[in-house]
């Protein structure tokens, strides 16, 4: 009789295994830190707005490693186990790796592209003053000292508020999307929908709606445009691996 001991660990595969691993460490490390007042590793590793001067490139990856709370960590970590480990199966490790990167990272770089064309309309959200004050006017008083705050607050998250991104959401959309396009017959099982839905349906609806969160604004403090940006660079990379030859439809690499 043989009996498996394989651990419910060593049944992952390796990326998603040490993916898994890095955020859940990450997120112990920045509540202890957070508890002992010892660092915010939010200031650090989150992404701000490029114009901030706490703003470093290598934000651009180390903010997919930090999460706001469990709950943010949860539902991604969920995700990523139970269509990353399949993904990579069929993607291979290496190239697995790499999609999830570059999703990662080019859902940073929507999110701040969102930022450069909302920053203004942000500023004057927040900030009280004489009536018709433009961007302009603002920006003069606070490089003059006349208010309670500098542009590189701003830019930094004091008054932004939405301004510093944290989550692996954008690498995890950017896996969804995939698993969607690749297995798009697949059924899936949805808590609020009796019957089961095809993945690309799932995948399409994921997708509307972030983009009617982002659009309409009813879901504030969340980066729905950083996780469309995540589905937008994982269908570059699929498209392009289908056009080398190398990916066929619910088949994977070859």
């Amino acid at each position: 009789m043989q009996v498996n001991n394989r651990s419910f660990l060593s049944s992952i595969m390796p990326v998603t295994r040490h993916l898994l691993l890095i955020n859940i460490v990450v997120y112990l490390a920045t509540f202890v830190f957070q508890q002992t007042g010892a660092i915010d590793l939010n200031r650090w590793l989150g992404l701000h707005f490029w114009k901030g001067s706490e703003f470093n490139p290598a934000q651009l990856i180390t903010y997919m490693f930090m999460h706001g709370g469990f709950t943010h960590l949860f539902f991604n970590m969920f995700a990523l186990w139970m269509f990353g480990n399949l993904l990579e199966r069929v993607l291979g490790s290496r190239r697995f790796l790499l999609y999830y990167t570059v999703c990662g990272v080019g859902a940073a770089l929507v999110q701040e592209l969102v930022w450069q064309f909302s920053w203004q309309s942000i500023l004057l959200a927040h900030v009280t003053g004489p009536a018709g004050s433009t961007v302009t006017d603002v920006i003069n008083a606070a490089n003059s000292g006349m208010t309670d705050f500098s542009m590189d607050d701003f830019f930094n998250g004091y008054l932004g508020g939405g301004m510093v991104t944290v989550g692996a959401s954008g690498a995890v959309f950017g896996i969804l999307l995939a698993f969607g396009m690749i297995f798009p017959n697949m059924p899936m099982y949805l808590f609020f929908i009796p019957i089961p839905v095809k993945a690309k349906w799932v995948v399409i609806g994921y997708g509307l709606l972030e983009l009617y969160f982002g659009l309409s604004g009813n879901q504030p403090g969340v980066a729905h445009f950083a996780h469309l940006g995540g589905m937008l660079f994982g269908i570059f990379m699929i498209l392009y691996w289908r056009h080398q030859g190398r990916l066929t439809r619910g088949n994977g690499f070859y």
